[in-house]
């Protein structure tokens, strides 16, 4: 067992050091991080090359939404390598033809053509350009408390931090605030009062920038990384209505909601809303391999019936990423994890998460749906006073960071932002790793406890 573990270690120490050496990671300054060398992943759990497994309740960043290494996923790719691994994105294949196809099945109302990229912020990319060509018009509209990606156009649609760095202020965008009742900018007591009032403030917005000149407004159906933002009953169909009136292309990004992660194929289902252009990643092959893409509406795909769209990609629609999808899309079906993950959500994170609160003074509030839920974490119960500041680092980031500490030494891999951890395991994951996560997570919260004021 001693030479078995030798040779464990000699690899792992090679495996960091040419990271060290050569790999450059994104949002990290290089000389400050050192990233756990992992040897090996299946179902919700990875682990590194001493033996310690963890149990992953970010989902690697929200996406392996049927557990990692799925034989049934894993084999169509093998399957399709041998067939055929790659052909130019202007050919007709039957497997990018299904893919499409399957998708276009799954997606709200007549969002039937699927432009396929290699990711999210692609996707974004695109559909704005889709959205601008469609109206004529030149601006965008999102919400602060958003991500929608780090290409150009997407960083600057952005409304948290990570814009902060790559905001060239050239990319016209209008940011306006969104419904968030425990934070509100409005002032509202009840989620009536918040959607109300969020809807009055983005109609002004719109009168005030002057309808004529917004191109779309761009929403997370569910807002991901801001904080699984679940929006009130009436505000998406509010922004519809809005966009109706004005002729605005409404454009919802489920990049890291899609496909099961809300309990549902695509979150909008859950409020009945029937976007223009519906942006997806993440989920559609549970990151097995990269595939992106853009639901369009009937109405913006005759604008390119006989004017050419001018944009593509090299891989678009690759053929490996399209089997996985094929792959990925029937397994949800065949095994019910859309139907699962909802379930999950239900009858144990849901509940499980408001026990633990509770017991917890530092946890201001629980909210989410399907196997996407976070907790916010606060200094003060009664101020809601941020256990962390905004966009905090050093010093003043301590607390989460003990935090994050803790859930791995329990053998949890987390998923903290600012001051939340968000709680998102695959949309498989076992009613027995559901409450073995619960449990890690119940007792390394007595560590934001002790930072309280």
């Amino acid at each position: 067992m001693n030479a078995e573990a030798d040779a464990l270690a000699a690899v792992k120490d090679a495996v960091k050091e040419a990271d060290r050496n050569h790999v450059f990671h994104s949002w990290s300054a290089q000389e400050l991080i050192d990233p756990l060398a992992v040897a090996g992943a299946e179902g919700s759990y990875f682990w590194d090359y001493d033996g310690n497994r963890y149990l992953d309740f970010s989902s690697a960043l929200v996406y392996t939404n049927i557990g990692y290494q799925h034989p049934k996923v894993a084999a169509a790719i093998a399957e399709q390598a041998a067939k055929l691994c790659t052909l130019a994105p202007g050919f007709a294949v039957d497997v990018r033809s299904e893919a499409a196809r399957l998708i276009a099945e799954r997606t709200p109302g007549d969002l039937d053509k699927i432009f396929f990229t290699n990711a999210g912020a692609e996707a974004v990319e695109n559909a704005v350009r889709m959205a601008r060509l469609h109206t004529g018009r030149p601006k965008v509209m999102s919400a602060y408390r958003s991500y929608h990606g780090a290409t150009t156009t997407a960083i600057n649609l952005t409304g948290d931090a990570r814009r902060f760095g790559n905001d060239g202020a050239t990319a016209g965008v209008v940011h306006f605030w969104g419904p968030f009742l425990y934070r509100s900018p409005f002032h509202a007591a009840t989620e009536q009062e918040e959607c109300e009032r969020a809807l009055r403030h983005l109609e002004d917005t719109i009168v005030f920038e002057g309808p004529q000149s917004i191109a779309a407004i761009i929403l997370e159906t569910v807002g991901g990384a801001p904080g699984v933002l679940v929006p009130p009953a009436g505000y998406l169909k509010g922004v519809r209505e809005l966009c109706d009136r004005y002729g605005i292309v409404f454009i919802l990004d489920e990049v890291m909601v899609g496909f099961g992660r809300t309990g549902a194929w695509f979150a909008a289902d859950h409020w009945d809303v029937t976007p223009d252009l519906l942006c997806f990643a993440k989920g559609i092959t549970s990151g097995y391999v990269p595939l992106g893409g853009v639901a369009i509406s009937a109405a913006i795909a005759e604008t390119f019936a006989r004017r050419p769209y001018p944009g593509g990609l090299t891989y678009s629609g690759h053929v490996l990423a399209c089997a996985a999808a094929v792959a990925t899309v029937n397994t949800m079906a065949e095994e019910g994890i859309v139907e699962q993950s909802a379930r999950t959500g239900a009858e144990l994170l849901g509940p499980g998460l408001r026990e633990i609160a509770e017991r917890h003074p530092s946890v201001g509030e629980v909210r989410g749906m399907g196997t996407f839920w976070a907790l916010e974490l606060v200094k003060d119960a009664g101020t809601r006073e941020p256990l962390v500041p905004y966009n905090a680092s050093g010093a003043d980031a301590a607390p989460m960071g003990a935090f994050g500490a803790a859930l791995k030494k329990g053998g949890l891999w987390p998923l903290l932002a600012g001051n939340r951890i968000h709680v998102a395991p695959p949309c498989n994951i076992s009613a027995d790793d559901v409450a073995k996560g619960l449990a890690i997570l119940d007792e390394a919260l007595s560590v934001t406890d002790a930072h309280m004021s």
